[in-house]
Order: C-alpha cells, then structure tokens, then sequence
C-alpha cells in the first residue's frame, strides 16, 4: 500500500507541475506558483477537516521546517529554470528531492534490503534522465554553476518537504500538512521579493494555476500517508520518479518528442518500481 500511495503521489506531483509549466509559459511563474499554493491550503484545510487527530507540537515544528522547503524549493527552480541551464537545474533538483529523504529514514534507523537498496541506486541515473532536457541556444551562454547551484538548492528543499512530512505520525492528522502549505505561500512571497520578480497575480490565465493547488496538496497527503505506512526511504525515492509523469504527459499531450536519455530514464524508473515492490 505504500508503494502504491508513493507512486500516485509520484503522478499527482507531476500532473501538478505540467499544469504549472503549461500556464506558466503564458503569466508570471511567481504568480503561478503563490495562487497554486493558496488553493493548495484551502485544499489541504479542508483535507485536515476529514483526517482528524492529535498533532503535537513537534509535528508544526516539522510542518513549519517542510513548508520553508517547499516554498525555497520551487522559488530556486523557477529562478533556475529562468537564469540557468534548465539541463542542469531539472535533474539536480529531482535527484536532491530523492536523497534528502533517503538520509533521514537512515539516519532514523531505517534498514531496506538489498532489492529495495537496489532500487535506490537505480533511481538516481533515472530520475537524471528522465528529468534531462536536451540543451538549448540559450545553455552556451549560462554558466553551469547557476543552473547547478539553483538545482542543488531546489532539490535541497524539496527534499526537506518530504523528509520533514515523513515525520508526522498517523494519530497527529492532516492538520501539520495543512499547515506546511500555510507557511509556504509566504515563503514563496519572501523569495520572489527578495529576487525581485513579480508575484503578484495580473493576468486572468494565472487563474488556471488554482488546478495545481489540489493536486500538489493531493500528492503531500498521500506521500504523508505512504511514509506512515512504509519506509521514508522507499517512499521518497518513489515519490521522487514524479518527472516522469510530467515528461509522458507533455509527449501525450503536447505532443513533445521524448529523447533518448529520457527513454531511458523512463525504462529505469519501472525497473526501479519492480525491484522496490518485490523487495
């Protein structure tokens, strides 16, 4: 049950960002990323209403912790995606969100076996590929460190957010999750006004934005629920496959050509899947 919760939190995520890139390319991605993340604390509010329980105060503490990643996360990959190598920042970023977790669970006493471990290792080379982008006119002039320090810092923070989510008990409820998304909104706010960038939502097609709140809200809940029901390990390294959803999807519907490295990419994640299932 956890793979499985893993793995649609994996597609959720990743349907969340193809919405979000889709939108993003016509409005501000600053103003994409704070009106997803509103709709994303109404969504998980109402969500905490349903899953009732006792949190602690530890579990805010770790929900403020993961809303701050979460927030920092998507303000350096965007900031990425628009001074740096997208070809760097995008599989740095996935395989950070990958590792950060894997971390914690050890350190936490976490033991997979060696199928699962397996599966871990292989995970890294896919999420890369999978996440890779051919280079672009424009990657000749940016320098690498840019794309790599932001991907890097990105990763770091999307990794926190899954690390620090895995770290609410089941009898606590879904109201540290809700808060994360509080805290990460103004967080994001923070990061655009210390860049400079416009956050402020202008234009009417910012609007469609709103469908990514519940969705990247849908895939915390559910990666919550994976990490109470398995390994944070497994459920990170799972959970962190979710380019390649974001790469099937923009083939299917965009029409976008997946290239060799991503095919790849694409065939290690199932085999990834395959051996973490049968460990």
């Amino acid at each position: 049950m956890a793979i499985l919760l893993a793995l649609v939190a994996a597609f959720s995520y990743g349907l969340s960002d193809f919405i979000g890139g889709l939108v993003s390319r016509r409005t501000s991605a600053w103003a994409v990323a704070v009106v997803g993340g509103i709709s994303s604390v109404v969504f998980t509010g109402l969500a905490s209403l349903l899953f009732t329980g006792d949190p602690r105060p530890v579990d805010f503490a770790w929900a403020t912790v993961a809303g701050i990643g979460s927030g920092c996360g998507v303000g350096f990959l965007y900031r990425g995606f628009a001074n740096g190598r997208m070809s760097v920042v995008a599989p740095v970023s996935a395989v950070g969100a990958a590792l950060v977790p894997v971390l914690f669970g050890l350190v936490g006493g976490e033991r997979p076996g060696l199928q699962v471990w397996l599966g871990i290792l292989l995970a890294v080379p896919a999420i890369w590929l999978v996440s890779s982008v051919p280079p672009t006119p424009g990657d000749d002039v940016a320098p690498l460190r840019d794309g790599l320090v932001d991907g890097v810092l990105a990763g770091l923070g999307f990794g926190l957010l899954f690390a620090c989510i895995g770290q609410v008990p089941q009898t606590s409820g879904m109201l540290p999750l809700a808060y994360t998304q509080v805290v990460a909104v103004p967080a994001v706010i923070l990061l655009a006004t210390a860049l400079r960038a416009d956050w402020i939502p202008r234009d009417r097609v910012v609007g469609w934005a709103a469908l990514t709140g519940p969705l990247a809200g849908a895939a915390n809940l559910l990666f919550l629920l994976a990490t109470q029901r398995g390994y944070l390990t497994v459920s990170g390294v799972l959970t962190s496959l979710y380019p390649a959803s974001t790469v099937v999807l923009a083939a299917l519907v965009l029409r976008e050509q997946i290239h060799r490295a991503q095919a790849l990419g694409l065939a290690l994640c199932a085999v990834t899947v395959a051996l973490v299932a049968a460990g």
